[in-house]
C-alpha cells in the first residue's frame, strides 16, 4: 500500500478501532442494566443481559484482531479494557445475581468467586501462549444462570461455588473458543446456538418446561469441558502434578 493510500486508510481504521473499543465497553453498560434489573427483582431480564454481555465478549477479540486495534491505537490497552469489563460481567454481576436469586445459603459466599477471580485475572499467564485459559476462566455467569434455571438448592449452590473457586487455582487448560487451532468454527457456532437457546429457555413462563429445557442445554457446557479435557491434555497435567508431589 502506498503512502497516500495509507494516509487515506488511517482515519477509517481509527474509526473502526474506536468502534471496536466502544463495542467492548458497551458490555459494561449491559452489565449495569443487569444489576439494575436484579435490584428490581427482574431476574429474567438480568439473565438476558448477562447472555448479551457474553455474546459481546465472544466476538470483540476477533474484531479487534481483524482491525488491528493495537497498531492503530497503541495508547489504548484493549486487553485491560476487556479485563475490566469481563471482571464486572463475569464475576460481579453473576455473584449479585446468585445472591438475589437465593441460590446460596448466605450472601457471604459470594466472597469466594470474587477473591478467586481477583487472583485469576491478575495472573500474567491467565491466558497461555498456546491460547488456552489457565485455571477455571471465571464463567460465573453460566453457573448463576443454571443454579437459577434448574432451581438447585442453596447448599448445592454453595458446593458449586466452592468447587469452581478452587478450580481457578488449579493450572488446568480450558479452551479459548475464538482462538482454537482446531474445531474453532464448530465450537463458536455451538456457543452462539447455546446463547440463543438460553434466551429462549429464560423466556419460557412455566417452571417445569423451563427446567427440562435448561437440562438439555447443558449439552454445550459439557462439550466445552470435554474439549478442554482433551485439547488441554488434563491427563498429562494431572500426571505431572502427581509426579511432582511424589
Amino acid at each position: 500500500m502506498s503512502a497516500s493510500e495509507l494516509a487515506t486508510a488511517a482515519p477509517q481504521r481509527k474509526i473502526l478501532a474506536w468502534s471496536v473499543h466502544l463495542f467492548t465497553a458497551s458490555g459494561g453498560v449491559f452489565g449495569a442494566l443487569a444489576l439494575v434489573a436484579i435490584a428490581r427483582d427482574d431476574l429474567a431480564f438480568a439473565g438476558i443481559m448477562m447472555l448479551l454481555t457474553m455474546a459481546i465478549d465472544a466476538v470483540d477479540g476477533s474484531m479487534a484482531r481483524a482491525v488491528g486495534v493495537s497498531e492503530v491505537l497503541p495508547k489504548v490497552d484493549g486487553r485491560r479494557l476487556d479485563d475490566i469489563i469481563d471482571f464486572v460481567n463475569f464475576v460481579i454481576v453473576p455473584v449479585v445475581f446468585m445472591a438475589a436469586a437465593g441460590s446460596l445459603t448466605h450472601w457471604f459466599f459470594i466472597a469466594l468467586p470474587v477473591l478467586a477471580s481477583s487472583y485469576g485475572f491478575s495472573q500474567f499467564d491467565a491466558k497461555t501462549e498456546d491460547d488456552f485459559f489457565l485455571g477455571f476462566p471465571s464463567y460465573w455467569n453460566v453457573l448463576a444462570l443454571y443454579l437459577w434455571l434448574l432451581e438447585l438448592s442453596p447448599a448445592a449452590g454453595d458446593a458449586w461455588l466452592l468447587g469452581l473457586s478452587i478450580a481457578v487455582f488449579i493450572p488446568l487448560k480450558y479452551i479459548y473458543p475464538s482462538k482454537m487451532q482446531v474445531l474453532r468454527i464448530s465450537t463458536c457456532v455451538g456457543g452462539a446456538l447455546w446463547t440463543l437457546a438460553m434466551v429462549w429457555v429464560i423466556s419460557i413462563p412455566d417452571a417445569a418446561p423451563r427446567i427440562n429445557a435448561a437440562w438439555i442445554s447443558l449439552v454445550y457446557p459439557a462439550y466445552y469441558i470435554a474439549l478442554s479435557v482433551w485439547l488441554g491434555r488434563w491427563h498429562e497435567a494431572i500426571a505431572g502434578g502427581l509426579r511432582r508431589e511424589g
